[in-house]
């Protein structure tokens, strides 16, 4: 992610309603927002719970602090290994972070750090898309430049499509003022199947649910977005 458009670039929508509902549901005392990037979430949360902010971007966090009411989280630069032991009761990774994890190992060690630092009976929830949609090749036919106002500023984001193969989707954004690139990033994104995302939790020994599109039903094989919760129960 690009910090400096990111916010106009990304509106609130129905995902956002679906955790900031869900943290009223649970009422967590304390929780972590793993991959919090600018804090759009965060800054939410922190209206009902004690929450900590992590994300290894600092430049994204450096935008987070700028916002009202920034001083309500504690911000941290890290990954799921910051996580403190038994010291939430939910860990939430929203924005589809858990999809730029690539390989089984680093996924598996931000689902056992996350469970390491639950409470019992505390939850970690994320959010994924489901690769049977396929929704890459809707993108991949979107080839004009997304326009964002930024500080009485008009930027272009560009993106080029580097294709999906072996589970993998990547892709290229850059930003230009003017005709000038002024920042560019390489994204890759791992689409594994319900299934695996669901061996990986209870594989660790966690009791898991599984929701589509961002509603309290049941995920199907047909579910565009699939939320998981899964509860640490001992």
């Amino acid at each position: 992610m690009i910090p400096l458009v990111y916010d106009v670039l990304n509106r609130w929508a129905k995902d956002d309603d679906f955790f900031s509902g869900l943290v009223k549901r649970y009422e967590p005392e304390t929780m972590a927002d793993l991959g919090c990037g600018t804090g759009r979430l965060t800054l939410r949360f922190a209206e009902d719970s004690k929450v900590i902010g992590i994300d290894p971007n600092e430049e994204a966090l450096a935008v987070a602090q700028t916002k009202p009411h920034a001083e309500n989280v504690t911000w941290r630069v890290g990954d799921s290994t910051t996580l403190e032991t038994a010291a939430y009761d939910l860990v939430v990774m929203t924005a589809n972070v858990s999809q730029v994890f690539l390989t089984d190992e680093a996924w598996q060690q931000v689902v056992e750090d996350a469970y390491r630092s639950l409470k019992p009976g505390g939850r970690f929830v994320f959010d994924t898309r489901n690769p049977n949609v396929r929704i890459w090749e809707q993108w991949m036919r979107d080839s004009s430049p997304d326009i964002a106002h930024v500080n009485d500023k008009t930027y272009e984001v560009h993106t080029t499509y580097g294709g999906y193969k072996n589970e993998i989707f990547s892709f290229n954004e850059a930003v230009f003022d003017g005709e000038q690139e002024i920042e560019s990033v390489d994204l890759h994104l791992r689409f594994r199947p319900i299934d695996v995302w669901q061996a990986s939790l209870e594989e660790v020994g966690f009791h898991v649910e599984v929701y589509g599109d961002f509603t309290w039903r049941t995920a199907d094989s047909h579910s565009e977005n699939v939320v998981f919760i899964a509860q640490k129960t001992l």
